[in-house]
């Protein structure tokens, strides 16, 4: 148990929240635990800082009537802390772990396979020729759409592109 309260007191919360890219859900419900989780910790602290021992001689010194004093003593003696049942809570909690961790699993393999198809993209950027050793065979073998609408729009006899003169200027060689 000592080993999992100096695990509790090293973490990092900032970190936790902002470098695991989690969904804004995740970070909320994460800061509503920690602020739980102080907040217990605080009151723990505070309870456990207080005096528990009853001090019977003091108050049959102060008090006149000792009959009363007897009978708190006794029932005092007598107190017993009722237990409770709490495998209800436990289970509940447990659930909750478990939805968490599955989630938690789920975003560890999206983030794994965004981080290789990205690390992919990059290495494909890396690798790529230079814009200006491209040529238009190479553009039309990489996205064959191009060339589709190209053929399209020269069967029905349209040499214009929409917006090309407004973009680059209207340019005639005569």
């Amino acid at each position: 148990m000592s080993a999992v309260k100096a695990a509790a007191t090293h973490i990092d919360w900032t970190k936790l929240s902002t470098s695991l890219g989690l969904k804004t859900e995740t970070v909320a419900a994460l800061g509503a635990f920690r602020k739980r989780n102080e907040e217990a910790r605080r009151v723990l602290s505070d309870l456990q800082d207080q005096k528990t021992a009853v001090d019977f001689a003091h108050y049959r010194k102060v008090l006149k009537n000792q009959a009363i004093i007897d009978e708190v003593e006794k029932a005092h003696k007598a107190f017993k802390p009722s237990t409770y049942d709490v495998k209800a809570q436990i289970k509940s909690i447990e659930t909750v772990e478990a939805k968490a961790l599955e989630r938690a699993k789920f975003t560890a393999t999206k983030v794994e396979s965004e981080l290789a198809d990205l690390q992919a993209t990059l290495k494909n950027i890396e690798t790529s020729r230079p814009i200006d050793e491209l040529t238009v065979d190479d553009v039309l073998k990489s996205r064959p759409e191009i060339a589709e609408k190209v053929d399209a729009l020269l069967a029905k006899s349209k040499w214009d592109t929409k917006g090309y003169n407004d973009k680059f200027g209207y340019v005639t060689l005569f």
